[in-house]
């Protein structure tokens, strides 16, 4: 088994890790190399400036992946929220020619999204070490 790095604030230590989806409104191919680049750097930003980490990300057409860790301090739907908001701004302000064929209103991103947290270990493994604890 992996041996899991934990990070630590004022009073808990944790591991956290979210694989995020997010997909262009309408589900519309409008993510193309230049817009992922740029999506890249402004994702990445924007999960400094929220004290966490970009571990990988990847995108087609119409949707992203992003793996991330955040700490706990912060609730995954504030910065989902934020980091959408923040980026289809962006995006629609630096690629308004590629985007306005595809796009009538000032949108980018569907409301909707996928998150999962993730880790190392199984559920199953996680599952019996829990079991495993029971007092005597």
């Amino acid at each position: 088994m992996t041996k899991t790095t934990l990070k630590a604030q004022n009073h808990c230590v944790y591991s956290i890790k979210y694989h995020l989806v997010m997909v262009t409104k309408y589900r519309r191919n409008v993510i193309n190399a230049a817009i992922l680049e740029r999506l890249t750097g402004l994702i990445s930003e924007r999960i400094m400036a929220w004290e966490g980490e970009l571990i990988e990300i990847n995108g087609e057409p119409d949707h992203v992946h992003i793996l991330f860790e955040l700490p706990p301090k912060f609730a995954v739907s504030d910065f989902v929220n934020a980091l959408k908001t923040g980026t289809s701004r962006r995006i629609r302000k630096e690629f308004s020619t590629h985007l306005r064929p595809f796009y009538g209103k000032p949108v980018f991103w569907s409301r909707s999204y996928c998150v999962v947290t993730c880790e190392g270990a199984p559920l199953s493994v996680i599952k019996q070490y829990i079991d495993n604890q029971r007092g005597a």
